[in-house]
């Protein structure tokens, strides 16, 4: 069985997509970009204030999936600059202690709305 998650107060997904699935024991979050959730406009920032809402965006998301930010297992990063890794990395490592999830973390040719950063993650209920 497979439950669509959408947080209420986020910003509604712009494409045919859930925020999240449950599914299985586990939350499969959708790559986030750094929406404001009350209005879900995008007003492009440093790579460190972008990669911040991000996190904030799949937190809320996992909260009302039942789950949070210490149960992730897998997290996908999408870099517009791969040269803003150290900046991101940064404000990643204040979101999660060891043991640490497993990550991937790529130079995407272009991003929605020209973010500069989206995050997808997978997360234990």
């Amino acid at each position: 069985m497979r439950k669509a998650v959408n947080p209420k107060g986020a910003a509604a997904p712009s494409a045919p997509y859930s925020p999240a699935i449950v599914a299985n024991g586990f939350i499969y979050v959708s790559g986030q970009g750094p929406l404001d959730p009350a209005t879900g406009n995008y007003t492009p920032s440093t790579i460190q204030a972008e990669t911040k809402q991000v996190f904030e965006n799949i937190k809320s998301i996992l909260e009302a999936a039942g789950s949070s930010l210490e149960k992730v297992v897998k997290v996908n990063v999408f870099l517009r600059d791969i040269g803003d890794f150290k900046a991101m990395n940064e404000v990643y490592a204040t979101y999660f202690a060891a043991p640490f999830p497993a990550r991937t973390t790529i130079q995407a040719g272009a991003l929605p709305r020209n973010f500069a950063v989206e995050i997808e993650c997978v997360a234990m209920q």
